[in-house]
């Protein structure tokens, strides 16, 4: 059954479309007469709602606009992009890292951690504490209000609701309830697939993007399919795990149980070692060192295998992302495709391999961003 349309969804909609195309115009701002004009939505219209945005903070004066005319100056509108804050966590074997992100996911303060996970409810707490010490220090006025909620990044998978790990063999936490650290915390807590955090990230920068597949990249290897600007987990919520794909039958054993696993080839664990660092061997790889450039040639063909049998299952463009992303130059990628013409029956275009646009914070970042999403679509703002 349809829903009427009332005096009050009709006012809904006006507070909603200003309040979005004031958002879209970022820091630039837009005056009232542009509002006017852009929405077709008349003056006085306009100017309540004004007042009533901006008396419930989620947008501010931001200056005059200059005009070529005497006379009173415009009042310049932007969104109040900290009007509320979501917290992002990623949990990794060794290391913590927090980030704090506002309206526009821009990072407002990162932390990095040294801490060994435990699956123990010493552990949890530590961490809560942490996370706690972390939000105190963002000197945030009514704290409670103004934090959407936290993400938990990890690496296993999630279920649909974000609330256990149905699968966490890295960490061994295979059943995990996000309830472990939400008794600690007095916000909104979820967790979310690693990967999927680090889509989430891509898909915010990427306007554009309707579907692709994304290759995540870092300490383990993990990927993600996007479809309609959403990302699909699939029936049983193990859709993408492309690193589970064998490689070699008889290569390395991965962390799964199985032998010759892509994870054991083409995450950045299995190219420069559990406590190298990248930017090191990469700076061997840039100065032809026989090793490195040995072991980044296998890395190469192999991941030219990964996205050839994949591109003959899912013809859509491929994203190189994580922590490897940026190590990747021109030449790489020509690798690449050379590599996949050789494999492949098709005559393949340069022009389906891409390099991820946020590289950086995009798992942590990613975290977070499901609560600014929701709350920005509740105002009327779609990503």
């Amino acid at each position: 059954m349809e829903q009427s349309i009332t005096p009050e969804l009709i006012k809904q909609n006006n507070r909603n479309r200003i309040y979005e195309y004031i958002y879209r115009q970022g820091d630039k701002g837009i005056s009232q007469q542009e509002i006017s004009i852009a929405l077709n939505i008349s003056r006085p219209t306009v100017a309540y709602n004004l007042r009533e945005l901006e008396n419930d903070g989620l947008i501010q004066q931001s200056g005059l606009l200059e005009v070529d005319q005497q006379g009173r100056k415009p009042v310049i509108w932007t969104a109040n992009t900290d009007y509320k804050i979501a917290i992002g966590v990623e949990i990794l074997r060794k290391v913590v890292k927090i980030i704090a992100i506002n309206l526009y996911a821009s990072k407002i303060a990162r932390e990095v951690i040294e801490i060994e996970y435990a699956n123990h409810e010493s552990y949890f707490k530590s961490v809560s504490e942490r996370v706690k010490k972390f939000i105190a220090s963002l000197k945030l006025k009514h704290a409670n209000e103004k934090i959407l909620g936290i993400g938990f990044a990890l690496q296993g998978l999630v279920s649909a609701d974000g609330t256990t790990v149905i699968y966490g063999e890295i960490l061994k936490c295979t059943g995990l309830k996000v309830d472990v650290f939400q008794k600690f915390l007095d916000y909104p807590c979820r967790f979310i697939h690693e990967p999927d955090g680090a889509a989430l990230s891509e898909l915010w920068v990427s306007p554009e993007l309707e579907k692709a597949v994304y290759l995540s990249m870092s300490v383990h290897l993990g990927g993600a399919v996007i479809a309609n600007r959403k990302i699909m987990n699939g029936m049983h919520r193990h859709s993408a795990t492309f690193e589970h794909i064998t490689a070699q039958p008889d290569g390395e054993l991965c962390y799964c149980g199985k032998r010759g696993c892509f994870e054991t080839i083409c995450s950045m664990e299995a190219l420069v070692g559990a406590n190298n660092d990248p930017d090191e061997f990469f700076k061997r790889v840039r100065e032809n060192d026989p090793e490195a450039s040995k072991r980044w040639r296998v890395f190469l063909k192999y991941l030219a295998k990964l996205i050839n049998d994949l591109h003959l299952v899912i013809d859509m463009k491929f994203i190189l992302g994580g922590h490897l992303a940026p190590f990747f130059n021109d030449d790489d990628i020509r690798v690449l495709y050379d590599e996949i013409r050789e494999q492949t029956p098709f005559e393949e275009d340069e022009d389906f391999i891409l390099i991820s646009k946020m590289p950086s914070h995009n798992i942590t970042i990613g975290a977070a961003l499901p609560y600014v999403l929701e709350f920005l679509e509740g105002l009327g703002v779609k990503r």
